[in-house]
């Protein structure tokens, strides 16, 4: 939601807030027999706006910036009432102490009939501020979850539209004619050597193509589904060298029951065996997946030749493009490092759990 928009609410909140006070203090002196003294009336209405209007401000906003988005946000709903219920108590006991003093001093009048009677009735009158300020409070919850509401589904729009032009982008990346058309004649050689293993790798290959239209379509898979193609990718790729520890791929932790964004780690594998040239080199492409409590670290290690040009690719998916997809995803649920050294690139990605 536009910000002038989230300002015109408040305000109009507000006003509305201020007018009710001025119709009451107008039907109230109306009905009085006396007439009405200007200097009485803004006496009046200076104790009314003190009594009534400190304490919802400062409780509105205290809910509305801090108790929302901290608690009742994270659906902590128990800390959220106390929490809310504590600001409107806080502020009526600020608003009153600063009543009293001003009316001691004789710069407001005593609408509780003033003396030791007044004195006497500072609970009842500090119960009464902080029921007002409770439901000025109330009120925030509901104006800030209804911008944030708004701003959810902005958001999904957005990541809607963003997740179909990654998918495009990914699935023109991997349909890439020098993967598939590699893979294919790899598992044609092997054919002649070993029937049993071409058919192996020829059913990865069709699983990879079998996921990548199908399996991305969610929002999110099981990470054991992820980790299950990033094996199937990794093999196919070896299908080129005789250095069986060109690349390594290793899982630590227990994935099931975890769920990730499709093709999260993948470009950057992508990425690693492109630049890795030299397949003569041992561990030349490291990946490892940790899977902790709270986070999932993704690490991505390749060495590479600076000296060696590589041909631009018509199609691929560049950190850029990753980078607005994560944020999209995980908003303020992820880290994204990429280090490149003189002969070492390397990635690491954390990602929250939940």
């Amino acid at each position: 939601m536009k910000k002038s928009i989230v300002i015109f609410l408040n305000l109009f909140f507000w006003l509305c807030y201020v007018l009710l006070i001025l119709i009451i203090l107008v039907v109230f002196y109306n009905a009085k027999d006396t007439a009405i003294q200007t200097t009485e009336f803004i006496n009046a209405l200076n104790s009314v706006l003190l009594f009534s209007f400190v304490p919802s401000l400062i409780t509105f906003y205290v809910c509305y910036w801090v108790v929302f988005p901290k608690f009742l946000q994270q659906k902590k709903y128990l800390l959220s009432l106390f929490f809310g219920l504590l600001s409107s108590l806080g502020a009526a006991v600020m608003a009153y102490v600063l009543m009293r003093y001003l009316i001691e001093s004789g710069q407001l009048i005593d609408l509780d009939n003033g003396g030791k009677n007044g004195r006497s009735t500072a609970g009842r009158v500090i119960l009464i501020m902080s029921f007002i300020a409770a439901i000025a409070g109330l009120v925030a919850f509901v104006l800030k979850g209804f911008v944030t509401w708004v701003n959810e589904i902005k958001l999904k729009e957005a990541l809607k539209q963003k997740n179909h032009e990654t998918e495009m982008a990914l699935i023109k990346s991997q349909l890439d004619p020098h993967f598939l058309f590699n893979t294919l004649n790899n598992i044609d050689v092997l054919i002649l050597k070993d029937a049993t293993v071409a058919s192996n790798y020829l059913n990865k290959l069709s699983d990879i193509l079998r996921f990548m239209l199908y399996e991305t379509q969610t929002d999110e898979i099981f990470l054991k589904k992820e980790i299950e193609y990033i094996e199937k990718y990794i093999a196919l790729q070896k299908i080129r060298t005789t250095n069986t520890n060109f690349a390594t791929f290793e899982v630590q932790g227990n994935p099931d029951n975890l769920k990730i964004a499709p093709m999260v780690f993948i470009p950057f594998i992508e990425n690693a065996f492109k630049h890795s040239t030299n397949k003569k080199i041992d561990q030349a492409i490291k990946v490892q997946i940790q899977i902790e409590k709270e986070h999932i670290i993704f690490l991505c290690e390749n060495k590479f030749n600076p000296n060696q040009k590589l041909k631009q690719e018509k199609f691929g998916l560049g950190n850029v493009l990753i980078q607005k997809r994560l944020d999209l995803i995980y908003p303020k649920q992820h880290t994204l490092e990429l280090n490149n050294q003189v002969d070492f690139y390397t990635v690491k990605l954390i990602i929250n759990n939940g």
